[in-house]
């Protein structure tokens, strides 16, 4: 993959307001394309561009990192990742580095309190749906779904239970054959919540956006101001949003998109009924944990408003719903960090 690092004083992701910054700091922007097949833009104030440079690419070398270790589809030299693991289903166990043990037990945890719903070990579902969605964006006019009964088969092997973590040795092992794992619902928020708590206060870091703020902006302490896309395409934000501290997750369904007769279909899919979902157009969470909130933006896509509410509040999460029919619901911490 080819990397591309830009600076620019100014960002379209963020509705930045005018402050007043110390002489000798500024505000300075850089973007990655090599990470977590998404967009990563870091924004932070240093004295010189050189300064900002080199924090950035700190942040993007550790970025990276979590990137090829959490890769489902490339194996990367020296490296024992996901992929590894994958390949030796059935087989036997890989030695990894101690980061996808963590990562793991926080997807096992993640698991257990949606009930499910966020399940790291339905990747044979996923990749039924992942080669569909290539083939249809490949080849738009052959687009079809995938066979509905290799999605039951598949299904029939996304028990958590079969992965089997021994952290004493720094050991994975997935005991039954077919089972598959896949952390695209946690992985690029938890890395960024582990590189944030690595960085100084006052920088905001967002990979594909999963945002995180290390602090209020480092000059004035001013909040950062975050913008909530409207899912309809046109670009604009429906809400903004003031953060010091924490992340703003979004997931929604105009993403990872493909057609087939003219219908849309998304990336989020429904472990019970092996389709994607279709409850909501986007759901957005802020919580003091990135990994967290990308766990529960998927979940509460998933789930019926008042089981969503339930759901955050036993996070300590605040949530923000955009339904089909465009209608909005909100909890009330989410209600109190709006812009007006």
């Amino acid at each position: 993959m080819r990397r591309i690092l830009g600076f620019f004083l100014a960002m379209s992701l963020l509705l930045c307001g005018c402050t007043t910054l110390e002489p000798q700091e500024k505000q300075y922007t850089a973007t990655f394309l090599d990470l977590f097949d998404t967009v990563t833009t870091v924004v932070g104030f240093a004295e010189s561009e050189e300064a900002f440079r080199e924090q950035a690419q700190k942040i993007h070398d550790e970025l990276l990192a979590y990137h090829r270790l959490f890769d489902i589809y490339n194996e990367y030299e020296g490296i024992s990742n996901l992929k590894t693991i994958n390949d030796r289903a059935g087989v036997s166990s890989v030695t990894v580095d101690g980061a996808i043990i963590e990562l793991l037990l926080d997807c096992r945890n993640y698991c257990n309190i949606t009930g499910g719903r966020v399940n790291a070990a339905m990747g044979g579902v996923l990749k039924l749906w992942h080669d569909a969605r290539e083939d249809g964006i490949r080849d738009p006019i052959n687009a079809s779904l995938p066979d509905m009964d290799a999605l039951r088969e598949a299904a029939a092997h996304m028990d958590f239970e079969s992965i089997v973590i021994d952290e004493a040795a720094s050991t994975v092992y997935i005991s039954d054959a077919k089972t598959r794992l896949d952390v695209g619902a946690i992985a690029k928020g938890w890395a960024t919540q582990k590189v944030a708590e690595t960085v100084p206060e006052g920088m905001l870091i967002s990979v594909g956006g999963n945002v995180c703020a290390t602090g209020p902006k480092k000059t004035d302490g001013t909040p950062w101001i975050i913008g909530i896309q409207n899912p309809d395409g046109s670009g604009d934000n429906v809400h903004t949003v003031y953060v010091t501290g924490g992340s703003v997750v979004t997931s929604g369904d105009y993403q990872r998109t493909f057609a087939v007769n003219g219908e849309e279909y998304h990336h989020i899919i429904d472990p019970g009924t092996m389709m994607p979902a279709n409850l909501w157009r986007s759901v957005t969470i802020v919580c003091a944990d990135s990994g967290l909130a990308d766990a529960l933006s998927t979940a509460l896509f998933l789930l019926p408003l008042e089981e969503g509410k339930a759901l955050a509040e036993k996070c300590g999460a605040e949530a923000f719903w955009i339904a089909v029919d465009g209608t909005e619901y909100m909890t009330e911490g989410f209600r109190q960090i709006i812009r007006t």
